[in-house]
This record gives structure tokens, C-alpha cells and sequence, in this order.
């Protein structure tokens, strides 16, 4: 061990910074990206940089106080898309490739998302979150400052979202912009989110996806459609009896591919997704990966990158008998190459987590976004042919040659049932043999996504600090099949809490370094959930923390953004018909057995799991007299706090995890000195 090198500290979140987005030029020969950092305002920029394939030249095309995302090449390459708010609000600005100064496209009131070009360059397509009859006609472009209303009347049970905040009635919608004369022209309207595809190979069509159900509020299916460009024709695809995403053209145009899965009256989104077609002429669906029991799409867990990066979907090869993929299974997430016959191919392997990617089969061109337990956030280069790789960017360099990471050891073991369980245990830095260390049991949220093989900064402060950590995937992760996945639904707190246990039982036995008698638990979320379940149902642990959590189901199912429909699925159960299942799953019901110091941390503009939820775990408890507990607000934070919320509060939050465990678990923090 390197006697030079310090230990991760939380204020180290603001010297990470990690790549995303990778774009291949039209000609293949560089990659524009978007570079991620937090600077000496404590606040959050994004440029953007070119990297020229042949030379390894890298340029910083943008620079400033700014946040540039969502970067998008022009069909001939001399031009580069992005999303900024450099004048205010989110607009589509255009840069010329090799440099200069940036020039506002759009400028529409409630601001832009996913420009994309057209194949001749002429049109750019964006989407808008509008009000009811707002248009995209605003040459004023600067939102106004902010005036509270009067009264709001809410009609729609969707009228907020923990992504947007409160929509009341705004609907995403679709809009073409004029690239030389800034003229927009709307696509789409009514009551309706509609969300951006692909465009035709020859520009006359746009492959989109919609919930246009006459009551979408109730419905939640998503359909994929063609729209017309000029004429306004629409063309449904799919029989609104799933939930589909990113539909691609195949380079011939007679085939559309996309994400997404069927319901089957029980699961809408407790399925897997999956690979479709659709065959233009016929309108046959042909699901790809039906004989495949994989999660396509990365769904892997990390504290660093914030969720949500832009994906390719589905990529055609040129020869349209095949497509590439992100896959995610047991903690890593890969690319794959699908032929349309089911056949499979392993493109970028490894323990792993990738997030993004970009392929030019001319040049046998594979750009990936990586990150692993080491590594927040690099791009990487892949030749097709032979198989090479090589690493394009290593952004965290001089930050990590300075400290000492804990890496992460693969475990997996049997739950009381039999079912194997998947997980990692991550030793102590300067661990020694012989000693004892307390452990610290991290469980996720989803429930339906998992932890894997990627950077996780929390895991590395807790190591740091001097405890072990363990964390695993349960059932009702992903990466382990369809039924594994759907095995908590209806069962929150019982075999899940099992495998939770089981991993304990099994750390303490299998590692002889873990302290038995100094365990904590910690998670967010679901996770947050489960910490309530787990405290209130033994009293093993010396700590907790719970963190943007669920206590109460009844209560969840009127206040949360998801709740009237997130509960019927997960729980299956709602107030009206057994309300009672609803109350057997909430941990808020065990709050007199919880002996356990606890601390409940909760963002003030949390709509996933709203704070009513952490309010009613604290005043129970405190009324209750027993264990100590404290509560955390965060201001203005909302369920994304942990991972894209607001820096200072994020170091904030990792700093009362460390004092409360400190404060009742008494590590003993490990010199690195030998």
C-alpha cells in the first residue's frame, strides 16, 4: 500500500468529474462528449470537448458558468447541437465543430430538451414541456421572472413529477426548428407527453413515443408512432398494451427497433425490458431477446454520474440483420451485438458498468461511456475488428493518485430459501488481518435496478472511515431474470428482508474481520424502506440511516408522484379493497420495536417519496420515546438528492452519515501507514 496516498473524504465529491454522452462525428474520425465537474462556486458545469480520433487532439469546445449537454453532430459534420441555459432558459445553440462562438437557435419561453437533427441538416426537431395553450412562437425566449399564483386548480392525477416539479397541466411536446431562419413549427398537441425517436433515414417521418390514451392518467402505456413531418400523419405501431421507448430506423427504412416490454395484467413496470421490431410494411412486432432473461438498458446504481444519460437504444448494424445493445446482468453492464435471429455476441464485456455509447461500423468504431468500482466516468475506444481497446480519457487522474481506494469483492451466497444472492464485500482501506471492523450494510433503491460493478463514492467514505461495507442485490433486482426481479412484488419486508439477513449471516462467517457486535444498515429510497423494516424488526444492528424513504403505503399511495400506481403493482394492494396489505408492508406499524439510533434524511421537494413520509417516521418515533433518532432536511432537494442534487447538501449528507455511525458504531479508522 501506497504510505503516500490519503484516504477519500466527502469533500472529495467536488474534485470527481466524469465523461458521458459520447457522439461520433458522421465522418467517424472524432467524438464530441460532455465533461461533468463541480467547480469553485460548489456549483455544477458541463462542456463540451471534441477528440480527434486520428491524432488524439482533444479541444474544449465550451467553457464558462454553463451547463452544455446534449451534444448532437450536424449530418455533414461541421456543426455541433447543444442544450444550454447560457441565455436563461434551456435553448438548442449550434457551434461550429472546429471552434468559435456559440449561436442561439431556439427561443422558446418554457425552454427546450433532445434536439436532434434532420438527415439533410435543414430542420432540427426539440421537445418542450408547454402549458395548455402556450406555443412555441416566443422570440422572446427569456423566461420572466417567476409569479406565484393566486390559486392553482389541479384536474389531472399526474400534475407533478420529482423530474420536473409540479406540471399541473404542461404536457411535453414536439416542435421543428428552421436552422438558418430560427422558424419553429409545432408537431404535436393535447393533453399528451410525447417523446423524441429517430428520424428517417429520409427525413419524412419521425419515429416517436406517446401515452395518447384517453385517459393517460389511468393508462399507463406507451406506444410507439410515426408522425409525418409535412402533413401531420400519424401512424400507431404498437397496440398500447406495454411501455416502449427509443424507436431507431434500420438504414433501409423498412424496420423500426425499440426498447420495452408487454403487460401482462399484473406488471407494467415490474418487467424486463426487452428487444422489438417492427417490420414497416406488415407492422409485425417481433420481440429480439424473447428467449433472453436480460434487463436491456444499463441499470446499474452509482452515487457520481446522475441518472438518466441519453441512450442510443437499439442501434442498427449497416446491414440491418443486427443491433447493439446495452445489457445489464449480474452487476455489469455490457454491450451486445443481437442479431434479429436471436443469435449473441459480447462487443464490450468485463466487470464493469457502461452508461453510453456511439458506433460507426465503417470505421469498426466503438466509443463507450465506463465506469468501474475505480473509475467515476471515462470514455473508451474499441475497434470492432480486432477486438482492441484503448482508454480516450482518464479525467480523475491526478485526483486519484493521490488517495487510496478499498476495491470490491465478489460474493454471492444462499438465501434461508435456497435462492442465490449476488453482492460485493468492500474491506476497510488499511485493513490488516486479524483485526475486527465494524460492517455497514448498503441496500438500493428500485427496488428494480441494481449495484454493480461501478464507482461509488459513499462506499469508498464508509471504507475510508474504517467500516466494511456489504452490499447486494435482493430479489427484485435486476440482473438476475424476470422472475428474481418480480419476486419481492407483493412481498416487501419478506424473503427480500430474508436475503438482506442472509448476506449479514453470511459476511459474518465467511469474513472473519467483520465485528458481529458493530453493524449498521443504511439505504435510500426502497433501500430507506427496508432500513425502517430491518430496525423494526431486530434489533441487530447498532445504527441506521434512512434516507429519502417509504414508511407508510396507505399514505404513499395519495402524496407520491407514482404512488396510486406505483402501490397496486409493488405492494399489490390500494386503500379501497385491502387496506390492510398496505399497512402489513409499512414499516411505520413496527416503529414500537425499533430500539435502533436512527437517522432519517429527506429532501423538503422530494414527489417520489414526498416528506410526509420521513415526517411521520420522526414524530412516531420521538413520540414513542425510545431509540434515538434525528431528522436531516434538505431545502429545495428532491428523491435525486444523493446523486444529482445540490453539491454542498450532497457533502452535507455523507458527512451526517459518517458522524452517526461514528457515533454509535465507535470505528476504528485504519492508518494507511504501513
Amino acid at each position: 500500500m501506497n504510505s503516500q496516498k490519503r484516504k477519500v473524504a466527502a469533500e472529495d465529491l467536488y474534485q470527481l468529474t466524469y465523461a458521458s454522452d459520447p457522439q461520433l462525428s458522421p465522418q467517424g474520425d472524432a467524438v464530441v462528449y460532455v465533461k461533468t465537474m463541480i467547480d469553485e462556486e460548489r456549483a455544477y458545469r458541463n462542456h463540451l470537448f471534441v477528440r480527434d480520433l486520428q491524432t488524439g487532439e482533444t479541444v474544449q469546445l465550451t467553457s464558462g458558468a454553463v451547463r452544455d449537454t446534449y451534444p448532437r453532430w450536424s449530418p455533414d459534420g461541421t456543426r455541433i447541437s447543444f442544450v444550454s441555459k447560457r441565455s436563461g432558459t434551456a435553448q438548442v445553440w449550434l457551434i461550429d465543430a472546429k471552434g468559435g462562438e456559440p449561436r442561439q437557435l431556439t427561443h422558446c419561453k418554457t425552454g427546450v430538451s433532445t434536439p436532434l437533427w434532420s438527415p439533410d441538416g435543414q430542420l432540427i426537431v426539440f421537445s418542450s414541456l408547454m402549458d395548455r395553450g402556450e406555443t412555441f412562437d416566443d422570440q422572446e425566449g427569456e423566461a420572466k421572472e417567476a409569479v406565484v399564483p393566486k390559486v392553482i386548480h389541479v384536474e389531472r392525477m399526474k400534475y407533478k413529477s420529482d423530474d420536473y416539479g409540479y406540471l399541473y397541466e404542461k404536457t411535453r411536446q414536439l416542435a421543428l426548428v428552421h436552422v438558418e431562419t430560427g422558424e419553429v413549427k409545432a408537431l404535436t398537441d393535447g393533453p399528451y407527453h410525447h417523446t423524441i425517436g429517430s428520424w428517417s433515414p429520409d427525413g419524412k417521418w419521425l419515429a416517436i413515443t406517446a401515452n395518447r390514451n384517453e385517459n393517460p392518467d389511468m393508462l399507463h402505456t406507451v406506444d410507439v408512432y410515426l408522425l409525418r413531418t409535412a402533413g401531420g400523419e400519424w401512424k400507431k405501431l404498437t397496440s398500447s398494451n406495454g411501455t416502449f421507448s427509443n424507436p431507431t430506423w434500420s438504414a433501409d427504412s423498412q424496420k423500426l427497433a425499440f426498447i420495452g416490454s408487454l403487460a401482462d395484467g399484473i406488471y407494467l413496470n415490474a418487467t424486463q425490458k426487452r428487444v422489438w421490431t417492427c417490420d414497416l410494411e406488415s407492422g409485425e412486432l417481433t420481440c429480439v431477446t424473447a428467449d433472453w432473461d436480460v434487463q436491456i438498458g444499463d441499470s446499474t446504481i452509482g452515487d457520481v454520474r446522475s441518472p438518466g444519460h441519453p441512450t442510443p437504444g437499439a442501434v442498427w448494424t449497416e446491414d440491418g440483420t443486427a443491433l447493439y445493445v446495452i445489457v445489464s446482468e449480474r452487476g455489469n453492464s455490457g454491450i451486445y451485438r443481437v442479431a434479429l435471429d436471436g443469435q449473441k455476441e459480447h462487443i464490450v464485456s468485463g466487470n464493469r458498468n457502461v452508461y453510453g455509447f456511439t458506433i460507426d461500423e465503417q470505421k469498426q468504431t466503438l466509443i463507450a461511456a465506463i465506469s468501474d468500482p475505480l473509475i467515476p466516468g471515462d470514455l473508451y475506444h474499441f475497434n470492432l475488428e480486432t477486438k482492441a481497446e484503448q482508454r480516450l480519457t482518464e479525467l480523475n487522474r491526478d485526483f486519484f493518485a493521490n488517495v487510496e481506494l478499498a476495491v470490491p469483492e465478489e460474493i454471492e451466497f444462499a438465501a434461508q430459501d435456497g435462492w442465490k444472492v449476488h453482492g460485493w464485500m468492500l474491506k476497510p482501506v488499511g485493513y490488516k488481518p486479524g483485526e475486527k471492523y465494524p460492517l455497514v450494510l448498503q441496500i438500493h433503491g428500485g427496488p428494480h435496478s441494481m449495484y454493480g460493478n461501478t464507482f461509488f463514492h459513499e462506499f469508498q467514505i464508509l471504507a475510508a472511515k474504517g467500516y466494511a461495507v456489504l452490499y447486494t442485490n435482493p430479489r427484485g433486482s435486476y440482473g438476475y431474470g424476470e422472475r428474481f426481479m418480480q419476486a419481492c412484488c407483493g412481498d416487501y419486508g419478506g424473503k427480500d428482508y430474508l436475503d438482506l439477513m442472509s448476506a449479514v449471516d453470511y459476511a459474518c462467517q465467511q469474513f472473519d474481520f467483520v465485528d458481529e457486535s458493530r453493524l449498521g444498515v443504511a439505504g435510500g429510497s426502497y433501500g430507506g424502506l427496508m432500513t425502517n423494516w430491518i430496525v423494526g424488526q431486530t434489533n441487530r444492528f447498532r445504527a441506521g440511516v434512512t434516507d429519502r424513504s417509504i414508511c407508510n403505503w396507505v399514505s404513499f399511495y395519495g402524496v407520491s408522484d407514482i404512488g396510486y400506481y406505483f402501490s397496486a403493482e409493488e405492494i399489490q394492494a390500494n386503500p379501497f379493497t385491502n387496506p390492510e396489505k398496505m399497512w402489513q408492508h409499512s414499516p411505520i406499524r413496527l416503529v414500537a420495536n425499533i430500539e435502533t439510533p436512527l437517522l432519517i434524511m429527506h429532501g423538503e421537494q422530494d414527489h417520489r417519496c414526498p416528506i410526509e413520509q420521513a415526517e411521520q417516521l420522526y414524530i412516531t418515533l420521538k413520540h414513542q420515546g425510545k431509540a434515538p433518532v434525528s431528522f436531516i432536511r434538505f431545502p429545495g432537494a428532491g428523491h435525486e438528492l444523493s446523486r444529482s442534487g445540490d453539491p454542498e447538501q450532497r457533502v452535507l449528507r455523507l458527512q451526517y452519515t459518517e458522524d452517526w455511525f461514528a457515533t454509535y458504531m465507535e470505528p476504528k479508522v485504519p492508518s494507511l501507514q504501513q
